[in-house]
């Protein structure tokens, strides 16, 4: 009996072993994923639960409820992977082997990483939305914040979901409006990049964004510690951002039995080809999702994609044949930009976002980089599309490669034109 053992039943995990069982006979394959609990997080809702438009039943399941029929669940904390003797031993003494290992453990926000940032300040002044936990405790503080004023911040880079942090600020901005506070709050936007975005073009779109709701915009910026006695973010050229608020997306790392097992980079991601996510270091091995390496967004759409690249990869390499597919880094993203409207953009590791229309050529109906009421709708709509569509393993009707049909170059040149009114 062939044995598939998968660390990680996130979004990329879940996807894997929900394909594969379809695909794997049973009677020849075992199939094992391995968590440390049994909560399955809609993470995309992390985002959502400070303005208290999702519930936090709206957000979890368990994760047995998500995993086909003939999968072994483990509940279990991993210590390491003995990659040359291919086996796997959990912290409470469990071993399991296996003939093929993925790794999807996605990444976790590490505040430990940077100075004062656990201090006296966590949870009082200084927040997180990227955890399920932290994103509550901030919806008990916006509560309460009605002056004064307000950072986003970005630690480094990667980071998973790289639009969050703006979408979160254009959010915050409307919510504020709405209570008739806005003007008592000063928002700042801090990111480490040189640009409100890594793509030159959409950042510039998302820029004149941040420039048309006053929302000043620092950037290059990368901190060397938070001084909580003066309640300001401090960055290594000695550039200091009070706060009375501090929102803040700390340094993003992989799993730390990566690290133990001898797998990763100095941030505990496992270094892959970038086409056919199969480990440079352990051809038995691959990192699907946020948990490689590869130059690509850590987002739930480029999970999405590249599953479905792998799973095919995948079935080729076990039948002794060369692996075919290659996964060009696609990924489309939501931007919710506030009042009932978002963008959306799509690109892939060579090609920044286009304007156009998606998922159809022409028609749409969403719009590719231009605030509309669709994308909104959209991303909204995503929640059930997940859940029920994703998660299983079905297929979507949307292209795993990015398409060019029907999308041409943005004049960065008019791009400040491109805000819906």
């Amino acid at each position: 009996m062939k044995k598939l053992l998968v660390l990680g039943a996130g979004t990329a995990g879940t996807m894997i072993v929900n394909r594969l069982r379809k695909r794997l006979d049973v009677g020849e394959w075992d199939i094992t994923v391995v968590d440390q609990d049994d909560v399955h997080h809609y993470q995309p809702g992390y985002l959502f639960l400070p303005f208290g438009t999702y519930s936090p039943e709206q957000v979890t399941r368990s994760r047995h409820s998500t995993l086909s029929d003939g999968v072994d669940f483990v509940i279990g904390e991993v210590d390491r992977v003995d990659a040359a003797a291919n086996t796997l031993s959990l912290t409470d003494g469990r071993t399991f082997a296996y003939d093929y290992l993925v790794i999807a453990s996605g990444t976790t926000p590490r505040p430990d990483q940077t100075p004062g940032m656990l201090d006296a300040e966590w949870r009082k002044s200084i927040f997180d939305f990227y955890t399920f936990e932290g994103s509550q405790a901030l919806g008990e503080a916006l509560k309460k914040f009605d002056h004064g004023r307000l950072v986003v911040h970005i630690t480094d880079m990667p980071i998973k979901c790289p639009v969050a942090p703006l979408e979160f600020t254009f959010l915050a901005d409307a919510w504020l409006r709405e209570r008739g506070v806005r003007d008592g709050v000063e928002i700042t936007y801090v990111t480490p990049l040189p640009g409100a975005f890594t793509k030159p073009i959409c950042s510039n779109t998302l820029g004149y964004l941040l420039e048309e709701r006053k929302i000043a915009l620092e950037t290059d910026y990368m901190v060397e510690h938070i001084d909580v006695e003066k309640k300001a973010l401090i960055s290594y050229d000695e550039r200091e951002i009070p706060f009375d608020l501090l929102v803040t997306v700390p340094l993003n790392m992989g799993a730390d039995f990566v690290a133990r097992s001898g797998l990763g980079n100095d941030l505990n991601f496992v270094p892959v080809d970038k086409n056919t996510l199969q480990s440079k270091a352990n051809p038995n091995i691959f990192a699907v999702g946020d948990a490689s390496d590869i130059p690509a967004s850590k987002a739930g759409s480029v999970a999405h994609f590249a599953v479905e690249v792998f799973t095919d990869n995948f079935l080729e390499l076990i039948a002794g044949k060369p692996m075919t597919g290659s996964f060009d880094g696609h990924a489309n993203c939501f931007i919710e930009s506030g009042d009932g409207k978002a963008l959306l953009i799509d690109f892939n590791y060579d090609t920044e976002p286009l304007t156009g229309k998606y998922p159809l050529p022409v028609v749409g109906p969403m719009t590719l980089l231009k605030e509309t009421r669709a994308n909104h709708l959209g991303k909204m709509g995503f929640r059930w599309i997940y859940w029920n569509i994703l998660l299983p393993g079905h297929s979507m009707p949307v292209p795993t490669h990015m398409s060019m049909v029907g999308k041409k170059p943005a004049n960065a040149a008019n791009t400040n034109a491109t805000p819906a009114k």
